[in-house]
């Protein structure tokens, strides 16, 4: 069973008191499974090797990785929301791509990626 509580700011916050975990979850506005334009710029400025870099493998990694955390935490609440849990494998195997060809290349950035953004391999 779902409880719904409301905030001042007009999101809400979804408490599951089925779990002997709480979880709260705060829906921003938009999809909560994307990323916002915002935040997606905030992470092409951080991981961009230069000023005009948008499409580099740090930068696709780490956009990757940030949608992946949204679609887990996703699953938290629609457990059989199986259609967007193949979406998820698609992208943890095209991240995944991505590493092995970062970790070929060059090794150094692949350790640092691995660090910052902090994933287990």
């Amino acid at each position: 069973m779902h409880k719904i509580f409301y905030d001042l700011a007009g999101d809400f916050l979804l408490l599951d008191v089925n779990l002997t975990d709480v979880f709260f979850f705060i829906f921003l506005k938009g999809k909560m499974m994307s990323i916002t334009v915002e935040r997606k710029k905030a992470l092409i400025k951080e991981y961009a090797i230069s000023s005009d870099d948008t499409g580099s493998s740090e930068v696709q990694i780490a956009v990757l990785s940030e949608r992946i955390a949204n679609l887990t935490k996703h699953f938290r609440i629609h457990k059989k929301d199986n259609h967007s849990r193949c979406g998820l494998l698609k992208l943890v195997s095209r991240r995944r791509r991505l590493l092995d060809y970062l970790k070929k290349v060059e090794k150094r950035r692949y350790e640092t990626l691995i660090s910052h953004l902090g994933l287990r391999r």
